[in-house]
């Protein structure tokens, strides 16, 4: 699908930049106050796919209770982090210029009494992963958490923020990347089943800057992720990489926005999910913005999703909006099915089981991704989940 759209833009006080008219429903226009974010009622185009009576009215009104979550992190050489409060606080907030389009984002940056600071400072090559770990320890309340990334220029360094435990979060990741450095960032979403979360990640690109994320969900009840991405300068680089599976009466949503407001940017979305088992239901919402300033840019979206079982549902919605056709190239692809029949008989014409063949498939599915993580203890841990999962299902009747 193709949507043609008109944009301006005008600076808020933080010299954010704000999306003053955006004729795309897809991206209502954004604002700091709360009160410019009505409850929604689940009409609305960015929330039709989502369970809102089992969000425990994070996108509402729910009380954001503090310090339910408990957060570890190892501090590599030449790295600061630290929870900041305060002044502090609130000064960072904001880096990556957002400004929220969701309720519960701007609720989370209005109400969230902390921040955890991430700063790599200009031409700081980091030799290991920051690790941060955020533990749920109790889902019957709710809390707001916000994490701030902050990369100097020339800098490299990767984050992974592992999500485990029970809780019911609302979370806002903003990640500043400075001209010329290297970034990744992994969020994994390996939550306890009662867990529910709703996080807007934010990244500003800078010049000649790289950036990759990657997206992996496998816990909670319901999950949902929006992954925004927008350049501060030409040259910038953007990978967004993403990995779930559902199982039985689980959702998992994730939501990308790409916007190319600078030339000579390039973007690379690739999001594979596999679903088993009753109720299980997963969204993949894809959408890139060429901006009419947006020359010599290069961008393409895809997502793949392989369904296991009876009972499930995948949605997938891949959109381009597109203002000028001065651009190298745009695309985008979705596919939703079941195994492959000719890879299951080529196996087991070569005497695999059927359920060996099974687990083989899956495993050649994901490990393109997978490998895309560069940690690879991380890429070990997920693929032994993928067994895992695979493990809850072993009965379940097959899709054919």
């Amino acid at each position: 699908m193709i949507l043609y759209v008109t944009v301006t833009e005008t600076p808020n006080v933080a010299g954010a930049v704000e999306t003053a008219d955006v004729a795309s429903h897809l991206h209502p226009v954004g604002s700091f106050d709360v009160a410019a974010h009505p409850i929604p009622s689940g009409r609305e185009e960015i929330w039709r796919f989502t369970p809102l009576k089992r969000l425990r009215a994070l996108h509402g009104d729910a009380v954001l209770q503090p310090g339910s979550a408990l957060f570890r992190w190892n501090t590599p050489e030449g790295v600061r982090a630290e929870i900041v409060d305060g002044a502090e606080a609130r000064e960072v907030r904001g880096v990556s210029g957002l400004v929220p389009n969701t309720r519960y984002a701007a609720r989370v940056l209005a109400e969230a009494p902390t921040t955890l600071l991430v700063d790599v400072p200009a031409d700081v090559e980091v030799g290991e992963p920051i690790l941060v770990d955020l533990t749920g320890r109790d889902a019957t309340t709710a809390e707001a958490v916000d994490v701030v990334l902050r990369f100097g220029r020339h800098s490299r360094a990767v984050v992974v923020l592992n999500h485990t435990g029970s809780a019911t979060m609302a979370q806002v990741v903003e990640v500043s990347v400075d001209d010329g450095a290297e970034v990744s960032v992994v969020s994994l979403q390996d939550w306890a089943d009662d867990a529910v979360h709703l996080s807007h990640v934010e990244a500003a690109v800078g010049r000649d800057a790289s950036y990759k994320h990657v997206a992996i969900s496998f816990g909670g009840d319901v999950v949902r992720m929006d992954s925004n991405v927008h350049y501060r300068g030409p040259g910038g680089s953007a990978e967004l990489f993403g990995l779930y599976f559902a199982d039985a009466g689980q959702h998992l949503e994730h939501r990308l926005f790409v916007d190319h407001n600078e030339p000579r940017t390039r973007s690379n979305v690739v999001y594979k999910g596999a679903l088993q088992g009753d109720g299980a239901h997963t969204v993949w919402v894809g959408n890139v913005l060429i901006r009419k300033a947006a020359e010599g840019i290069e961008t393409y979206e895809q997502n793949r999703n392989l369904v296991l079982t009876d009972g499930c549902r995948a949605d997938s919605v891949p959109n381009l909006e597109i203002e000028t056709g001065e651009i190298e190239g745009a695309g985008h692809a979705s596919t939703t099915g079941r195994f492959d029949d000719e890879q299951l008989f080529y196996l087991q014409s070569r005497g695999v089981p059927e359920d060996e063949a099974r687990r083989l498939v899956v495993h050649g599915f994901f490990n393109d991704i997978v490998r895309k993580i560069g940690v690879p203890a991380l890429e070990e841990r997920l693929m032994a989940a993928v067994e895992s999962e695979l493990a809850k299902n072993v009965t379940a009747e097959v899709v054919r």
